[in-house]
């Protein structure tokens, strides 16, 4: 009986290593992810920096949500995540202000530089 005892005792162990193993390895895993993501917000890097990157002509349509702006500018490379770029709209001064048309951005411009351009109002010479 106590051989069983044992046995049971020393396997019940194994799995509560196990899993605590398992559980400390998912925090840290997505505390990393976390500050990783939370940097990257405030820290608003280019996708380029040298040789002044690409201008990329965009279309805001205007019933484009934040979310699908952000996609559409991670698809044409002008940012590298739609999700970090939603989250830094909404800190930012410019909430729900952008306005739809036609923009020329640039890889080398950071996330709140693009947002400031596509806020503001074209004039007349702009227009045509």
């Amino acid at each position: 009986m106590s051989g069983k005892y044992l046995v049971g005792a020393v396997v019940e162990t194994i799995i509560k290593v196990i899993v605590l193993a398992v559980v400390v390895m998912f925090v840290l895993r997505t505390s990393t992810e976390a500050y990783d993501f939370g940097y990257k917000v405030f820290a608003d890097e280019p996708v380029s920096v040298a040789g002044g990157g690409r201008t990329i002509t965009v279309g805001i349509a205007e019933d484009a949500s934040v979310k699908d702006i952000g996609e559409m500018l991670q698809e044409k490379g002008l940012i590298e995540d739609a999700n970090l770029f939603v989250v830094q709209e909404l800190l930012s001064a410019y909430h729900g202000e952008i306005l739809p048309g036609i923009y020329d951005l640039s890889t080398s411009m950071t996330s709140h530089e693009m947002l400031a351009i596509m806020s503001t109002p074209a004039t007349e010479g702009e227009e045509e």
